[in-house]
């Protein structure tokens, strides 16, 4: 049998996993939405576009709410206080989300130029506010949130909507969108010809090249001009979840002591700065599968770097330090997460079956040809 504090570690490892399975799988289609516009002159192209992802968007959504649930179950208080922080920012990502099932099922319904191109801009904004904002979520995270936390464990945020949109946060929001039209672009590589691929591979290139420099300059920024947390108690990772047991300080440098105690963790921050140049490359070479699984790379590195600097913090509070939120004391608790380990290793490779059984069963390239001999059975 598995201890407290080993679940808690691989609670803090499977959530991971979710959320960058949830930005190589949906990140493409967000980013094919915010390339849309971009990419696609004609209305015919457009739809070309639109029916690369049609038949992968739903099921890839089985990620961003298979990570919703987790964070549920595992980290109840951090679901807790990011809704009651995020509220507003949360709903329009929910907002923009809803875009995209109405903008795939109505787009194509009547043959009108003025509605489809309104739909194009709505799914153009479903796909860049999402990206965005999960960017400056997890700016934020390493800025700290604005929370205190009573004795009842109950949250209170400080903060405003409009405070979440530091500097800090949104060159992170800008790493986001980025990374994710970077990605969208090399899907588009894989799945179209012609101009169309052509356009995406120029894309490709350049919004990897920002990538690359945006994530690297977000570093140095972390590096050199945030405060880090740090735990000076003694942790017990078997005690019961109470955050206000600990005590906590902040530390010019903080978020890049753990590469020097885990020296292999610098792994994910080389991936996030050096995968987006083969990125490049490889679009320039034509090599579409190599430039995704390149940016598919990119995209873990990233994640994991944010992950990486700011292990064991789940979510540092910037009002009140020591009720800062951390994988040891703000977890469910044990019974909980055994169950729900179980629960994911039935689960996630069922999830990973299928999404590797749709990609398989849906794969080569859609065409202009396709679109207009088959206008009534496509998006």
């Amino acid at each position: 049998m598995m201890d407290y504090e080993t679940l808690r570690v691989i609670w803090w490892l499977l959530v991971g996993v979710l959320l960058i399975g949830f930005a190589i799988t949906d990140g493409f289609d967000l980013g094919v939405g915010a390339l849309l516009t971009l990419v696609g002159k004609t209305d015919n192209e457009r739809r070309v576009l639109i029916n690369t992802i049609g038949p992968h968007w739903d099921g890839n959504q089985v990620w961003f709410i298979t990570a919703g649930g987790a964070i549920f179950a595992a980290w109840p208080l951090i679901y807790a206080t990011a809704f009651s922080g995020f509220y507003l920012a949360l709903m329009l990502t929910l907002a923009a989300l809803w875009m995209r099932p109405l903008g795939f099922d109505y787009r194509s319904k009547i043959d009108n130029a003025k509605w489809r191109q309104t739909w194009d801009w709505l799914l153009f904004v479903g796909g860049l506010v999402p990206a965005l904002i999960f960017g400056v979520a997890f700016g934020n995270l390493l800025l700290g949130v604005p929370f205190e936390m009573d004795n009842h464990l109950k949250a209170t945020y400080t903060g405003s909507f409009f405070g979440l949109l530091t500097p800090f946060a949104l060159l992170s929001g800008a790493v986001s969108v980025a990374m994710l039209m970077m990605h969208g672009a090399t899907w588009l590589q894989m799945k179209t010809d012609a101009q169309l691929r052509s356009r995406a591979e120029k894309v490709a290139m350049i919004f990897a090249l920002a990538t690359s420099a945006l994530f690297a300059l977000a570093g140095l920024w972390v590096g050199f001009g945030l405060d880090g947390y740090t735990i000076t108690s003694l942790v017990d990772g078997a005690a019961p979840s109470n955050p206000l047991t600990k005590t906590v300080e902040t530390v010019a440098g903080g978020w890049l002591h753990n590469y020097g105690q885990y020296p292999w963790m610098m792994v994910a921050p080389a991936l996030g700065v050096v995968s987006p140049l083969f990125v490049a490359l490889l679009s320039l070479k034509r090599l579409a599968g190599w430039a995704f699984v390149a940016s598919a790379l990119s995209l873990g590195g990233i994640i994991l770097t944010a992950g990486f600097s700011m292990f064991p913090f789940l979510m540092p509070s910037s009002t009140l330090i020591n009720a800062s939120l951390t994988i040891w004391d703000s977890t469910s608790s044990y019974l909980t997460l055994s169950i729900m380990f179980w629960v994911a290793m039935v689960f996630v490779p069922i999830v990973l079956t299928y999404t590797a059984w749709s990609f398989y069963t849906m794969r080569g390239r859609v065409r202009e040809s396709q679109i207009i001999e088959q206008s009534h059975s496509l998006y």
